[in-house]
C-alpha cells in the first residue's frame, strides 16, 4: 500500500481521535486530558515520550530504521493542542461538553494528524535519522511555542528543520498554500488609559473629558497606518475593547481602549510602535487629558524559509498532486506563534485548505466551526511524507 492509502485506512481512527479531544476541549496551559492521550498512544507504538515541556507539551522522538548518511539529520513536526474559551452553538453529537470551551480553531485535528503520521511512522520507520513529534500548547494569545523554546525545545531535541500546518476554511479541501516569506502577521497588542478629570454630565467644562479624548484617539490611531507607514506595506490597528464609566450623567475620570497591531515586515512593525504612542500622546494632550500606554510585543511574524517552503511544496505535491500547491496566495493578517520556532530553526507552515461541499467552509474562531475531517488523512499523509523525503 502507498503512503495515501495506509492513511486513508487510519483515517476512522483519527477520526474518532479528533472527535474525543473536540469534545473535551482544553484551553492554555490546562491540556493535561489532551496530552496525557497523545502521550499514551504514543508510547503505545513504541515512540519515547518526553512530557511536561513548556507546561503541557509533549515531545515524541523516533528514530528511522534506514542507516544512510543522513542518519544524524533531524526534523521537527508541529501540532497544537489547545482550544479557545467559547461556548460551542454547532449542535454536532462530538460538541464540546465543557461550558465555555471550544475547538473553534481545528487544533484537536491538527493533533490527530500528526497523531496519525506518528503511528505511520512508528509501524514503518522507513527513513534515516530523527524525527521530533512536538505537541505544543496555548497557542492561542499564550505564546505555548516560546515555552517549550524557554524551557529547552530545541537544546534537547535538535532540528535541522520544522515544519507546522493549519487548516484554512477559505481553502477549497485539496488546495494548500505554499510560500516562501511570511505566511502570518506579527501581533502586538496595546492597553491605553486616558485619563481625564471627572466632572458631572451638566457641567463638563469643570472637567477634562476623558471620553470625548478616547473617542479621537480611535479615529486619530487609523491615520498612523494611513499616514505613517508606506501604503505599499501591510498593517492593521483594531480597538477591540472600549471600558469606561459608571453613570449616565457622570464624564468618568478615565477610559480604558485595548487592542491589537498586526504587521508583516519586521520593520513595519518596529515602525508602529513609536507612531502610535506619538498619535496617541499628542491626541490626549490637544484636550488636556494624559495617557498610560502599555504596547506589549506578542508574536513575530510566521516567515517561511526559502528552502523549507520549496521542500514542503514537494511533500504537499507528492501526496495531492502538483495541482494542490498554491505557491502565490496572499500571507494573512492573523498570528501564530510558530513564529518562534522559526525564529530558532529553519522551517516552513503551510495552511490546507478545507472547505468542502458541504462542511468545513466556517471561519476559526466561530461558536459554528468544526474542523473537517476529511482534512485529516491529507494533512497526516503530508507530515508522513516529509520525514520520509528529509530524511530518505
Amino acid at each position: 500500500m502507498t503512503l495515501r492509502h495506509q492513511l486513508d485506512a487510519l483515517a476512522p481512527e483519527m477520526t474518532a481521535w479528533r472527535r474525543d479531544f473536540h469534545a473535551h476541549p482544553e484551553i492554555g496551559y490546562e491540556e493535561h486530558r489532551t496530552s496525557a492521550i497523545v502521550a499514551d498512544k504514543l508510547r503505545s507504538w513504541g515512540i519515547e515520550v518526553h512530557e511536561g515541556l513548556g507546561g503541557t507539551g509533549v515531545v515524541g522522538v523516533l528514530r528511522g530504521k534506514r542507516d544512510a548518511p543522513g542518519a544524524n539529520r533531524a526534523i521537527g513536526l508541529r501540532a497544537d493542542m489547545d482550544a479557545l474559551p467559547m461556548t460551542e452553538a454547532t449542535g454536532l453529537p462530538h460538541a464540546s461538553t465543557i461550558p465555555g470551551r471550544m475547538h473553534a480553531c481545528g487544533h484537536d485535528g491538527h493533533t490527530a494528524m500528526l497523531l496519525g503520521a506518528a503511528k505511520y511512522l512508528a509501524e514503518t520507520r522507513d527513513f534515516s535519522g530523527t524525527v521530533h513529534l512536538i505537541f505544543q500548547p496555548a497557542e492561542e494569545s499564550l505564546a505555548g511555542a516560546k515555552a517549550m523554546i524557554d524551557d529547552g525545545l530545541f537544546e534537547r531535541f535538535p532540528c535541522d528543520a520544522v515544519y507546522g500546518l493549519h487548516n484554512e476554511p477559505g481553502l477549497p479541501l485539496g488546495q494548500v498554500s505554499v510560500r516562501a516569506g511570511t505566511m502570518l502577521a506579527a501581533i502586538d497588542y496595546f492597553r491605553v488609559v486616558v485619563r481625564g478629570v471627572t466632572t458631572h454630565g451638566a457641567k463638563p467644562h469643570l472637567g477634562i473629558d476623558s471620553v470625548v479624548a478616547a473617542a479621537q484617539v480611535v479615529s486619530a490611531l487609523q491615520t498612523v497606518v494611513s499616514r505613517s507607514i508606506d501604503p505599499l506595506e501591510t498593517a492593521v490597528i483594531s480597538i477591540g475593547q472600549i471600558h469606561g464609566g459608571t453613570s449616565d450623567i457622570v464624564i468618568p475620570d478615565a477610559v480604558e481602549l485595548r487592542g491589537s497591531v498586526r504587521t508583516l515586515k519586521p520593520a513595519v512593525r518596529d515602525a508602529m510602535e513609536p507612531a502610535f504612542r506619538r498619535v496617541v500622546e499628542n491626541t490626549v494632550a490637544a484636550f488636556g487629558a494624559t495617557a498610560e500606554i502599555e504596547y506589549r510585543r506578542a508574536y513575530p511574524a510566521t516567515i517561511n524559509t526559502v528552502e523549507e517552503a520549496a521542500r514542503a511544496a514537494l511533500a504537499v505535491a507528492a501526496v495531492l498532486g502538483e495541482d494542490a500547491v498554491l505557491p502565490d496566495e496572499p500571507p494573512i493578517t492573523a498570528g501564530e506563534d510558530f513564529a518562534f520556532m522559526l525564529e530558532k530553526c529553519p522551517g516552513a507552515y503551510v495552511m490546507f485548505g478545507q472547505k468542502g461541499e458541504t462542511r468545513g467552509g466556517t471561519p476559526v474562531h466561530n461558536i459554528h466551526y468544526d474542523f473537517n475531517d476529511d482534512l485529516l488523512p491529507l494533512g497526516a499523509g503530508y507530515l508522513a511524507q516529509l520525514v520520509e523525503q528529509e530524511l530518505k
